[in-house]
């Protein structure tokens, strides 16, 4: 063994197709199996221990931070709900700010013919050095006219218009100044004076839970007492599974991850569906200053988790989960977007192709199958597949996640 300054080289491998045994006589132990194998030099080196066995790589991670803290990042919230249940407070007491200042309350009369409608604000936000662009869609008459059998159509071509915005510009030539304006997260807004979810909650769930992910908020929950909190959960939990609705559904924490972490995932997934009291008053309780809600008998903390399941949705919405909600829009609902949208070039690309083939044949019933059409026939059978297989994971997901779902007392 040769002894080097900083490292200590134990074995040199030298394999060459040619020569099994180089002139040196270094690794003379191959056996018969590799001699068809192209000429390789493995080198294992054991570094000692000094101020010279530090390679870089380690780095990595940080190299990633700069680069994406630099860039900065883009996040979509979409809020559905009807009227009055505190989507704008809410919204302002998540992001500590007020994006609904020149908001106008429609009266009655303008409810009676009010169709559903998307409004857009952003919001640049920047919290020690990192940037987030904020963008929250807002759905005002939703549920507010007499007829809300339309009311989902407006959400999910929106949708669908931000996913194949996304799509074309993944498909041209300039893609480095892309934005992602893809609808990460919905927030559906269940009034509190509500036994179960309605019919108008459950077909703007069916229609948009294999496009967007949906978590579910109780509104105004200090209107309820902690029995019939925990009562309405249990039956909106049952409706979601009778009827195949799919929400957002949490990861499984990692095994490595520490004892304190996996305690907050438990809490986390427990409390969902989330009943919410929102604030953007800030009052003076015992020499401290709190986010609440006076009333004559008292006043309602925001923050308290005994009070509101504020905390756990902010905690789940910014500060743990805000990156797997991104991670499974892009993985699961894109996907499944842009397979439809490759499926229906390639069927549309054959049936022009097979149109002008009719044309130019005049008579002849004969029809040749090229190889580009059994290329793109190939493509086709592989999409099906991806399909079949993204179906098979979300339903691998969704019975993982039924074995481990809770209940805890509010």
């Amino acid at each position: 063994m040769e002894k080097t300054d900083s490292f200590a080289i134990l074995d040199i491998n030298i394999g060459d197709k040619d020569n099994e045994n180089a002139e040196t006589g270094i690794g003379n132990n191959h056996d018969d199996s590799k001699k068809n194998l192209p000429f390789t030099t493995v080198i294992k080196i054991q570094r000692d221990r000094g101020e010279r066995d530090y390679i870089g790589f380690a780095t990595l991670p940080e190299q990633v931070h700069r680069k994406s803290v630099k860039r900065g990042f883009d996040f979509t919230l979409m809020v559905v709900g009807e009227s009055g249940l505190g989507k704008s407070t809410l919204i302002n007491s998540l992001f500590l700010g007020d994006l609904y200042k020149n908001r106008k309350i429609p009266d009655a009369q303008d409810r009676i013919e009010k169709t559903t409608t998307v409004e857009k604000k952003t919001m640049e936000i920047e919290e020690r050095g990192v940037k987030l662009r904020l963008t929250i869609v807002d759905t005002p008459g939703f549920g507010d006219a007499i007829n809300c059998e339309d009311s989902w159509r407006v959400c999910s071509a929106y949708i669908d218009e931000q996913f194949r915005q996304y799509f074309t510009d993944e498909s041209g030539l300039n893609r480095r100044h892309m934005q992602d304006n893809r609808v990460h997260c919905c927030l559906y807004f269940v009034p509190p004076w509500a036994h179960s979810l309605r019919h108008v909650d459950l077909e703007m769930m069916r229609r948009l839970h294999r496009k967007v992910n949906i978590v579910v908020v109780i509104a105004k929950a200090d209107s309820l007492t902690a029995a019939e909190v925990k009562r309405l959960k249990t039956r909106i939990l049952n409706d979601l599974e009778e009827h195949q609705i799919q929400v957002y559904q949490f990861p499984e924490c990692d095994s490595d991850e520490d004892e304190e972490f996996k305690q907050q995932d438990r809490e986390l997934k427990a409390a969902a569906p989330f009943a919410v009291v929102a604030s953007d008053v800030v009052l003076e309780v015992g020499g401290k200053r709190v986010r609440g809600r006076q009333y004559p008998w008292g006043i309602v903390d925001v923050e308290n988790p005994r009070h509101s399941d504020f905390t756990k949705l902010r905690t789940m919405l910014i500060s743990t989960h805000m990156q797997d909600l991104k991670d499974v829009t892009q993985d699961v609902h894109y996907e499944n977007f842009r397979a439809q949208c490759i499926s229906q070039i390639s069927q549309h690309a054959m049936r022009e192709r097979g149109k002008l083939k009719r044309d130019s044949m005049g008579n002849n019933n004969e029809v040749v199958i090229t190889d580009t059409d059994r290329l793109l026939l190939q493509k086709d059978e592989e999409i099906r597949r991806m399909q079949d297989m993204l179906t098979q994971m979300q339903e691998k997901l969704k019975a993982s996640d039924k074995k481990h779902d809770s209940i805890i007392d509010v």
